[in-house]
């Protein structure tokens, strides 16, 4: 065969290969932009902390450009203000039905002391860069970042008052915020997972004495 005859076979199949084409990614809008920013935002404070992220590594991570952010959020504070919460929505602590107070509170405080203590870790360790970037107090930052729990302990105190074992008008909320406080107070100082016998104390000794002494429950005997 000619080096013409070579030259028009290879020319054919060039033509004959199927023509490739790249369709163009869907552009992401809504909750599902914000979703991705938010995540990219989490995990950034993750790898890097609080003191180097930037809105542009923010931006890199997820994909987008840097003014996408900025329409959202003012600020770097306000954008890992939300990620936090984000994150905590979407990673939620099962909420148990024992049947009792005393064990949905058990088993509710047990799983948030493992499944927490990572979260509690970034958290407590953005805390500083929050107070000086944004001046904000510990209070403030709590007051925007701790409203999860109380959302889902809310679902345990008012299945327990149906079933008539406390009477959370006459319960002072510094008392059913108490086991949630003891135990955020305890991961931040140790970083580790809260021992059930820990959580069993709190509970126990502390916990339901104080709810039925305010709902005028006395404690069932053996």
């Amino acid at each position: 065969m000619t080096d013409q005859a070579h030259a028009t076979d290879r020319t054919h199949e060039t033509h004959q290969q199927p023509h490739q084409t790249h369709q163009p990614r869907q552009r992401r809008r809504g909750e599902e932009l914000e979703a991705a920013i938010l995540d990219a935002a989490w995990q950034e404070l993750v790898d890097v902390g609080f003191a180097r992220l930037t809105m542009e590594s923010i931006a890199a991570r997820a994909k987008t450009g840097v003014a996408v952010l900025y329409r959202r959020w003012p600020n770097k504070d306000d954008l890992v203000l939300a990620a936090i919460r984000h994150y905590g929505a979407t990673h939620p602590v099962d909420v148990p039905d024992t049947g009792t107070l005393r064990d949905d509170m058990i088993a509710f405080l047990t799983g948030i002391g493992i499944a927490r203590v990572g979260f509690v870790a970034i958290v407590g360790a953005t805390f500083a860069g929050l107070m000086a970037s944004a001046g904000m107090t510990p209070a403030d930052i709590r007051e925007r970042l701790m409203s999860d729990n109380s959302r889902w302990s809310e679902q345990i105190l008012t299945r327990a008052e149906e079933r008539g074992e406390i009477d959370l008008a006459t319960i002072p909320p510094a008392v059913l915020a108490m086991p949630f406080d003891l135990m955020r107070h305890e991961m931040l100082m140790t970083y580790k997972a809260i021992p059930v016998e820990r959580v069993t104390e709190i509970v126990d000794d502390l916990f339901m004495p104080l709810v039925r002494l305010k709902s005028g429950k006395s404690e069932p005997s053996e």
